[in-house]
């Protein structure tokens, strides 16, 4: 019987046929699994680059492109007819010397290119390779169909315009060396692009480079996994060699911490790693992210991953909120009350006039959450002694003192009341979960007896949720899994992990797989490439982040009123509809409330049922088209969160970097299309 590789390609162009041609194609290629006399058979095509590749007729105008090897059968792409023998044609198929995995070539485009490259080679002073010797390169497992090309680069922009051309596992060594990299980081860059060991390799044998390759390649061997690959999203059944590395590994001996820019994969790959420690680990798994919005989100998405429903039941999914009312609750018998923002902040400005302090109400707020609640100090002892990282104005020790007795005045007016705050909550949590960790893993009383938690969104976790994180899960193999981007954070949360006693194996992911490459570009620029702070020690860099498509420009639109903008969002939004664009996959975001009540409005008038929500609305969601409204001057940043500079220069600084961070935020959840509009003057973090 054949043994049959689906490539991911396929899933997609399958799913973008109409619907009675996609049924006809899918019957075909059951018939095929089974042998049956009415299967599709290959068929030779004429002047390919590689004996192996035929076609298979799978409706009366689709054929597949499968590379055929022995048993084998690698289909690459469903295509109608003369577009299939094009892509026959035009492609080659090898499998990487070193490394092991499949690899496919655009070998046509590639000959197009080397004119141009002999042309620029022929008046360079020196060759971009011409340090490194055949020997190291091909020991590289660049290939020898290679070689000749890249003696002729002469530059960088030489190199990057073959790289839509060329494997990753090409090009990632080769950008390493070009940089200047030594022969060990290129071969680090080599080992990233492989999702399993490669062990002794045979390229000859291509099912066993498509074993390693579960990026581009799924066997199937009967038509229920057929239809159960097809049937998901494509992000279930194909995950990307570094994603499937870290999320397959078989035991971390304790934390990870896998970060990323936008688009890189991080959230599937936390998914994939919860359904895998749901299949293999020794208890519950917990899955951790922003809100429930994203909860609900990530809940429908496990679904979709996780089809045994014993293993599906083991995960839970929620945010820190929920998990510590719920410790709480059970620990105390009734539910904790919280309080709620306005009467907060009537207690802060109730303290800052009845002690007379020089300081305002936010500023003691800030104080109690950045640097008290933070390092959870309990007396004013602790409170004089500590450092205050990230706080802009010293205090001295009589300041200090006043500070401390304007806090002591709100926690006591809220113990008055029975009220807590979120963050008091989690501290009360993590106090309760400490004394009882070890009982909860026995099924006692009083919480759920987690043995893994995995943290999608971990940038703007306050510490106070980090230690409730760190007492809900026992220390040990697989205990803490965690995904994040410092430069997505919304809330001033600067924290790294290791500061609390959480020592993670690091990660880094530098692709974005969602994003075109001009949404990104456009989008760093906006938020300023400089490196953050936050869950690593040290900072982190935007230093070697890149997009692997291209796609549309950001359109940035200015209005002369904001009665013309919100009529000009309408058409647009209106315009992505009539393409065929569902409306789940559209959002509509601003920074105030108020705009968003007007957008509602525009909207629900004009009949267009797409979402629309607050900036941090989108935290940890995509959609195909997102559009962004009121991004003018004295909306964002928002001038009610900014901090003034007199009161604290370091808070203000950081409060801007926040802004931008919740803007950039905002822009890279568009998959294909930005749409950004003002009326008046733009807003200043807006690129030129």
């Amino acid at each position: 019987m054949p043994r049959l590789a689906i490539a991911p390609e396929v899933h997609s162009d399958l799913g973008a046929l109409a619907s009675p041609a996609r049924e006809e194609a899918v019957v075909s290629l059951r018939r095929f699994l089974r042998g049956a006399t009415s299967a599709p058979h290959p068929e030779r095509v004429r002047n390919t680059r590689d004996p192996r590749v035929a076609t298979m007729r799978l409706t009366d105008r689709h054929r597949g492109v499968v590379v055929r090897q022995r048993d084998v059968y690698w289909m690459l792409t469903v295509q109608p007819d003369a577009e299939a023998w094009s892509y026959a044609q035009r492609h080659r198929f090898a499998v990487n010397a070193a490394a092991g995995m499949a690899e496919i070539w655009d070998a046509a485009a590639l000959e197009s290119v080397e004119p141009a490259l002999r042309r620029a080679a022929g008046s360079a002073a020196r060759r971009l390779f011409a340090h490194v010797c055949d020997t190291d390169l091909l020991g590289l497992g660049i290939d020898t169909w290679l070689l000749p090309l890249v003696r002729l680069m002469a530059s960088e922009t030489a190199l990057d315009a073959v790289e839509p051309l060329i494997p990753e596992s090409q090009f990632a060594p080769l950008s390493v060396l070009a940089a200047g990299g030594s022969i060990a980081e290129a071969w680090r860059a080599l080992d990233a692009c492989a999702a399993v060991p490669a062990g002794p390799i045979d390229v000859s044998d291509l099912g066993a480079a498509l074993d390693r390759t579960p990026s581009r390649a799924v066997f199937v061997a009967d038509a229920e996994e057929l239809d159960h690959l097809l049937d998901r999203p494509q992000w279930c059944g194909f995950p990307y060699a570094v994603q499937y590395r870290i999320a397959y590994h078989d035991v971390h001996d304790g934390p990870v911490l896998v970060t990323g820019g936008a688009g890189t994969g991080k959230t599937v790959l936390a998914l994939h790693r919860a359904a895998h420690l749901a299949r293999t680990g020794g208890g519950r798994v917990l899955v951790v992210t922003f809100s429930q919005a994203t909860a609900a989100d990530l809940t429908a998405k496990l679904d979709l991953l996780v089809d045994d429903t014993r293993v599906r039941d083991r995960i839970e999914v929620g945010n820190v909120e929920r998990l510590a009312h719920r410790v709480v609750a059970e620990a105390e018998g009734r539910p904790p009350l919280l309080v709620g923002p306005p009467d907060l902040a009537s207690l802060w400005q109730e303290a800052a006039e009845l002690y007379g302090t020089t300081h305002s109400p936010a500023f003691l707020l800030r104080e109690w959450e950045q640097v008290i609640l933070a390092q959870n100090l309990c007396t004013l002892q602790e409170y004089l002694s500590a450092a205050r990282p990230g706080r802009g104005v010293d205090l001295d020790r009589g300041e200090r003192a006043e500070v401390w007795r304007a806090i002591e005045h709100v926690t006591g007016r809220l113990r008055e009341t029975g009220r807590r705050t979120l963050l008091q909550l989690a501290t009360r949590a993590s106090t309760l979960l400490g004394r009882t960790t070890g009982d909860l893993l026995d099924d006692a009383p009083g919480g759920e007896p987690y043995r893994h938690i995995v943290v999608d969104e971990a940038q703007d976790l306050h510490p106070a949720q980090w230690r409730l994180l760190r007492a809900a899960v026992p220390a040990g193999p697989d205990d803490l899994f965690i995904v994040g981007d410092p430069h997505q954070r919304v809330f001033d949360t600067r924290v790294a992990l290791s500061s609390l006693g959480v020592k993670a194996e690091t990660y880094r992911l530098t692709v974005s797989r969602r994003l075109p490459r001009e949404i990104l570009t456009w989008a760093v620029r906006l938020r300023g490439g400089g490196p953050v702070d936050g869950l690593v020690d040290g900072v982190t860099e935007l230093a070697g982040f890149r997009a692997g498509q291209e796609g549309p420009r950001p359109v940035v639109r200015e209005y002369v009123s904001p009665q013309a903008e919100l009529a000009g969002l309408v058409t647009q939004v209106g315009e992505w509809l009539a393409e065929g664009v569902p409306a789940r996959a559209v959002a509509v975001a601003a920074r105030s409330a108020g705009l968003v009540r007007d957008v509602k409005a525009a909207l629900r008038e004009a009949g267009l049922a797409v979402r629309a929500t607050p900036l941090h609305g989108l935290k940890g969601l995509e959609f195909r088209r997102v559009a962004l409204i009121g991004v003018a001057e004295g909306v964002v940043p928002a001038p009610g969160s900014l901090t003034p500079a007199e009161e604290d220069p370091t808070a203000r600084a950081h409060d801007l970097q926040r802004e931008r961070g919740l803007l950039y935020m905002a822009c890279t959840r568009a998959t294909e299309r930005l749409y950004v509009s003002y009326s008046g003057r733009a807003s200043p973090f807006l690129p030129p």
